[in-house]
């Protein structure tokens, strides 16, 4: 079974981290129903979703998938890159916990969940401004020995490797090629999102079907002709803090 952690908005959302875009006025109470719709589209691709509460005392808390690296085997704390959000992770350790036993990653090393992009037995990690080598170095001495290659990549104009770069299938990426090196993606096909709409290269892959924010037609309709089943969610206000649908989940497949 497929499950998914959420947290709900809160108020402070308008007061978020943004680093490569302007800042631009949100509507909370827009963000509160297109949170709900964003949950009640999942559970329509059948996964489990558990929202959990917001906190008030940290903006950046609804991007929930940057705590926390999940594997099958256990569950990665985070360290994260921004002072604003370290205290978001311990909120949710016990909650994680009834899922997989536990590792913590702690200063100086940094590592967000948005950088870190699982493909099969293989992590690809972005080295960006909220993710330092300390903290790839610290994700590979943890999960090598359970058999995964760590690979980094370089990204430039996004946040994280996430907001570039997301995987379709096991075999395709979906991918804005000017905001990382494709070099590194030489093992995968690559599907790459109209220039108009750098930002579309986000997306969530639950089993057979695909998540995408509705904001980005174009992408959508290049999901689509190449053969993948499209569900749309708008979640523009979460866009004005520089987000993607993967950063309001965290999701956990099985139970251990």
């Amino acid at each position: 079974m497929l499950r998914a952690l959420t947290r709900q908005p809160s108020l402070s959302l308008v007061n978020c981290e943004i680093t490569h875009v302007s800042r631009q006025p949100i509507d909370i109470q827009l963000a509160f129903r297109q949170h709900e719709s964003y949950c009640q589209s999942l559970r329509g691709m059948g996964v489990e979703v558990e929202s959990l509460s917001p906190l008030e005392a940290y903006p950046d808390s609804v991007f929930i998938e940057d705590n926390a690296i999940v594997l099958d085997e256990l569950a990665v704390v985070t360290s994260l890159g921004k002072a604003s959000r370290q205290g978001e992770v311990m909120s949710l350790r016990p909650i994680l916990s009834r899922f997989r036993s536990l590792v913590d990653l702690l200063p100086p090393a940094t590592i967000e969940g948005g950088d870190v992009l699982r493909v099969g037995k293989r992590l690809i990690v972005g080295v960006s401004s909220r993710t330092n080598q300390r903290g790839v170095e610290a994700l590979r001495e943890i999960v090598e020995p359970l058999g995964y290659d760590v690979t980094t990549v370089s990204i430039h104009h996004c946040l994280h490797l996430k907001t570039a770069c997301t995987a379709l299938d096991e075999e395709t990426l979906l991918v804005n090629s000017e905001w990382l090196d494709v070099e590194v993606f030489k093992q995968f096909r690559l599907l790459s999102v109209p220039s108009s709409e750098p930002f579309g290269a986000n997306v969530v892959r639950v089993a057979d079907g695909i998540l995408a924010n509705a904001i980005f037609p174009r992408t959508l309709e290049v999901l689509r002709k190449a053969g993948h089943s499209v569900i749309e969610v708008d979640i523009s206000e979460f866009s004005k803090a520089e987000a993607g649908v993967t950063c309001l989940s965290l999701i956990i497949e099985g139970h251990l």
